[in-house]
């Protein structure tokens, strides 16, 4: 493209700016700290233009957060309105025409921004690592500080795109993360048993497999390895599918696995057995022996103990206690639940992520 094109494309651009704000709208009366607010928002720019270019996001962030602190003061203090902000924006984008995100609705998002986190201390250690784009989703969707920063925390050490943290966000993964009955205290040792804890959920929402309501094991395991993707992100970042129904030769007797994992992060194989009725304490039984198998058959020198995870339709929470107190394998027990939800929206289609980008990151 030659310099005069482009020259004409920036100014017919700039036209048409100044045509959604005229002029005549700048000269409306303004209050009386308005100049100086103007320059220092201009003087903050200009300050931090060149880290925004080197450093990027996170610099950023923290200039929008910053801004967005100097409109809500002066919102508060002189009673700023959207008319200022307007002028604002028209103003910043004059003495800044070839930086972006000055828009009047970006200003509005940093002020937002800026009252959803009032703390700078969280604003630089963890919002400022995500994308502006997470950060407005988060203030959009979330109106607890605790809820939200879970999820922004989250979002850093999964590697959320904006689309998964709205699907996380959208099935209140806040709720179930951590909430399976397991007995790993008394099982593994107490890093690992933190670890595992955490990794776990329930309930588990099989909300991609439709409205169906299978009646038998093998239904639900054809439909969730041709959803692995989908099954991938509810059971969350760091499980790589190894096989389904996995033959493991105790004696003369052959026994199959219904879904067998490795777990990258807390580096054992995890057994999954899926059961379409409630919770009978026969199951515990059963994984048991699958986990003792694994360990012998599959399991490696340098892998932990194998960790087993019962899906049931439902369960009563004293008799899976019970169930596991004296079981001398690490077993988790969650239910798995179907919603009727709508299609997903358009922005996430093609979005989810693919089974590298669920597997990968999970460095040590």
């Amino acid at each position: 493209m030659s310099n005069k094109l482009r020259e004409d494309r920036n100014s017919l651009g700039r036209q048409q700016e100044q045509a959604l704000y005229p002029v005549a709208s700048r000269l409306a009366a303004t209050p009386g700290d308005y100049p100086a607010v103007l320059n220092g928002i201009k003087s903050r720019i200009k300050k931090e233009r060149l880290r925004v270019v080197l450093s990027a996001n996170a610099t950023m962030v923290l200039l929008y957060w910053d801004i967005g602190r100097m409109i809500l003061g002066r919102q508060d203090r002189s009673g700023w309105g959207a008319k200022i902000i307007d002028r604002l924006a028209a103003d910043l984008r004059d003495a800044f025409p070839d930086m972006k995100g000055l828009s009047p609705r970006n200003l509005k998002y940093m002020r937002a921004f800026a009252a959803a986190w009032p703390d700078s201390a969280i604003v630089q250690r963890v919002i400022a690592q995500l994308p502006w784009r997470q950060n407005i989703a988060l203030i959009e969707r979330l109106h607890e500080v605790k809820t939200r920063l879970w999820y922004a925390e989250q979002a850093i050490k999964n590697g959320w795109s904006q689309p998964i943290l709205c699907i996380q966000i959208d099935s209140r993964a806040h709720e179930r993360h951590g909430k399976a009955i397991s007995n790993f205290p008394s099982t593994l040792p107490p890093p690992d048993s933190d670890m595992a804890s955490q990794v776990f959920k329930d309930p588990y929402l099989f909300d991609f497999l439709g409205t169906a309501d299978p009646r038998r094991e093998r239904e639900i395991e054809r439909a969730l390895v041709d959803h692995i993707q989908r099954f991938l992100l509810e059971l969350g970042v760091g499980f790589a599918f190894v096989g389904r129904q996995v033959l493991l030769e105790v004696g003369d007797q052959d026994y199959y696995v219904d879904l067998l994992f490795y777990h990258l992060k807390l580096r054992c194989y995890v057994v999954v057995e899926l059961k379409t009725v409630p919770f009978n304490p026969a199951f515990v039984g059963q994984l048991n022996l699958y986990l003792s198998a694994a360990d012998d058959l599959l399991r490696h020198s340098d892998d932990k103990p194998t960790i087993g995870l019962l899906l049931c339709r439902s369960k009563n929470h004293i008799v899976v206690e019970y169930a596991l107190r004296d079981i001398k394998k690490p077993i988790g027990v969650a239910q798995w639940e179907t919603r009727i939800v709508k299609s997903l929206p358009k922005e996430l289609k093609g979005s989810l992520p693919t089974i590298e980008e669920l597997e990968k990151g999970l460095k040590g």
